[in-house]
């Protein structure tokens, strides 16, 4: 898994409540077990057209936020099913922070695990961060996991909350696999042990 130490870039604003799973990765592209490709179906019914065409109104299909890193949206963001194809999407088109008031626990525990920082912020907070991510691509914002802040394009700072283990393992870029593989000596020497006291097993 990628570190995640500071992020400098284009925020992209969704001012939306309730964007579900389904919304984020609507249920057609599931089929797949591989993390990558599923970024062009991001947000898919609401970037293109039945016929498969760029809806231009669209946040991520403007030429501003094409690029786009962080995404600021609205409370009680993906929610619906547990789908970890969610993130697999955000990742996949780029996203590595969404900033909203709240999120579905079980979509904000998956962010986590692959690589992306959900923040949770209040909601006058969120509407000033909103505020300056609808200024476009020269307004980059930096998030600073190490020292959890975010900075707006004009300098504004908010500090923002987050579990200190989890913080550690996105700033180490570790997974629950990382996680297992930090303990490969302990593991090691359990296993030879338990073979010389065992060896019939």
């Amino acid at each position: 898994m990628e570190k995640f130490t500071k992020l400098t870039g284009v925020a992209a604003p969704l001012p939306l409540i309730n964007v579900d799973t389904d919304m984020i990765i609507p249920k057609q592209f599931l089929k797949t077990i591989k993390r990558s490709g599923l970024g062009k179906n991001l947000f898919d019914e609401m970037r293109y057209d039945a016929d498969g065409n760029e809806i231009p109104d669209f946040v991520l299909n403007r030429p501003q936020y094409r690029n786009a890193e962080i995404l600021v949206a609205g409370e009680n963001f993906g929610c619906g099913s547990s789908r970890e194809h969610a993130p697999w999407a955000l990742l996949d088109f780029g996203i590595r922070c969404v900033i909203a008031p709240s999120f579905a626990d079980i979509f904000y525990n998956n962010c986590f695990k692959n690589g992306i920082l959900p923040i949770v912020l209040p909601q006058e907070q969120v509407d000033a961060l909103m505020k300056d991510a609808e200024k476009g691509e020269n307004a980059r914002m930096t998030v600073d996991l190490e020292a959890q802040t975010i900075t707006t394009s004009d300098g504004e700072e908010f500090s923002f909350e987050v579990d200190p283990f989890r913080k550690h393992c996105l700033l180490e870029g570790l997974d629950d696999i990382g996680l297992t593989l930090e303990k490969a000596a302990a593991i090691d020497a359990f296993e030879a042990r338990a073979a010389a006291e065992r060896p019939w097993v």
